[in-house]
């Protein structure tokens, strides 16, 4: 194999001397340019497999050189040197197409890393995303589905893999939103690394510090010995924020210097750690509302929004519901060691007419709930126990009052379950209420 070849742009001779030196040390070929033209040059007489560049140069900006690179040679990563603390700028460069970003004083340790992540990119893979097959294996999770929304997101989860920009993920509650973020992943240079997933909302707020970022042996009562925290778990690969929205103020100051710096320090530490980490985070909440309600601070909302994926529900999802089922249906036969439970005609129009406001864990626990009721191998619509609704997903006209009101309640209350991971505690707060308030309800309702 030939060594790999990079593309050096930068108007200072010392700038340009470190990386050779750095780069050469890697075995990879080095070429030099000291402006946006004689890159330009360059990039039309031969092929380079990355490409680093000053955000400052003499006849232009960095941005525009990454913008012509993003368009006309797509496969190769290139990569911003921006000025320390600059973010402002290093967000526009991923936003415009760029792999990553390293800041001055150049970090070595960091540059090679983000330069090995980079060739990774030029290793063939299995499969691409347009030759998957829309069925997932047990080994292999795919994201299922034919429809065009969801061929949308797979197309939007290949070009997110090829770089290391921080991505949001919206979507309502049970789309998929950490599946999308665990293919973002595996699809890319980091594939080898962890994949460190935690729920915000989960970590009581006096441990979230520890838990993030980790600690030294007896800085505080109870830490009898050093504990390593995600973040350094999740070093070279990705941490995956679910339920990000429910980050309190103060440990959202924390993550965002994290990610400025990409550095962190344990609690008791002395010193700082540099960490690899690629953020991905999602909410089902509406996260520039609560930006503009102060109960999500602006600045972070910019360093983690740098690109959004927004996962359709499955209403949205049209010819999506039948192939699901089928899925559901032989993935809980394997479960469970017994035949693939068949669904009736009747069972599957019923299915693809409802609403889901809960999407697609709603329709996994339709089903579960399901194969347990049914009779003789064959769900029937009976079996499936829809709550009457419209089209528009609102209760039975002819309801009682007092039967209607309890649907909307339990509806409620069970949404807040599922947002919260049945952590009633959780889901009292979500829903305004006391934690015996909420039990007293479970009771009622025969939810407990």
């Amino acid at each position: 194999m030939t060594n790999p070849v990079a593309l050096i742009v930068d108007d200072e001779p010392d700038i340009r001397e470190l990386l050779e030196i750095t780069l050469g040390r890697m075995e990879i070929i080095t070429r030099s340019a000291a402006d946006l033209a004689q890159a330009y040059a360059l990039l039309e007489q031969q092929h380079f497999d990355l490409c680093l560049t000053d955000m400052q140069l003499p006849d232009g900006n960095g941005i525009t050189l990454v913008e012509r690179i993003s368009r006309h040679y797509p496969e190769l990563p290139v990569a911003m040197i921006t000025a320390h603390g600059n973010m402002e700028s290093a967000i526009l460069a991923l936003k415009a197409g760029a792999f990553d970003f390293v800041s001055k004083p150049i970090d070595l340790q960091i540059l090679r890393q983000l330069v090995k992540a980079a060739l990774k990119l030029h290793k063939p893979k299995p499969a691409s995303p347009q030759t998957q097959s829309p069925v997932a294996t047990a080994s292999e999770p795919r994201l299922l589905g034919q429809s065009p929304a969801i061929g949308a997101v797979r197309t939007m989860i290949a070009k997110l893999a090829r770089s290391q920009a921080p991505v949001y993920i919206s979507g309502e509650s049970g789309t998929g939103k950490e599946l999308a973020a665990r293919l973002i992943h595996a699809q890319g240079p980091r594939a080898e690394g962890a994949f460190i997933a935690i729920n915000c909302g989960a970590i009581p707020h006096e441990l979230m510090e520890s838990e993030f970022f980790g600690h030294k042996k007896g800085s505080f009562t109870g830490a009898v010995s050093d504990k390593e925290g995600l973040f350094q778990a999740a070093h070279g690969g990705t941490l995956f924020l679910d339920e990000v929205a429910d980050l309190p103020l103060g440990m959202q100051v924390k993550l965002l210097r994290a990610i400025q710096e990409k550095s962190i320090r344990s609690i008791g530490a002395q010193q700082e750690s540099s960490v690899d980490v690629r953020i991905l985070s999602a909410t089902h909440k509406d996260l520039a509302e609560l930006v503009n309600q102060g109960e999500f601070r602006q600045d972070l909302f910019y360093r983690i929004n740098v690109i959004e994926l927004h996962i359709p529900a499955l209403r949205e999802r049209e010819g999506d519901i039948e192939l699901l089922t089928e899925h559901l249906l032989t993935q809980s036969a394997i479960k469970n060691g017994q035949p693939k439970t068949d669904i009736e005609t009747s069972a599957m129009k019923a299915l693809c007419s409802y609403h889901f406001p809960g999407n697609i864990r709603e329709l996994e626990n339709i089903l579960e709930r399901a194969v347990t009721l049914c009779e003789g191998n064959l769900v029937t619509t009976e079996d499936l126990q829809l709550p009457e609704q419209s089209a528009a997903g609102e209760g039975n006209p002819n309801q009682p009052l007092e039967e209607y009101l309890g649907d909307i309640e339990k509806q409620a209350i069970i949404k807040a379950l599922e947002e919260t991971r049945w952590n009633r505690t959780a889901a009292a707060k979500k829903l305004g209420i006391s934690f015996r308030a909420l039990r007293y309800r479970l009771e009622k309702l025969g939810l407990d």
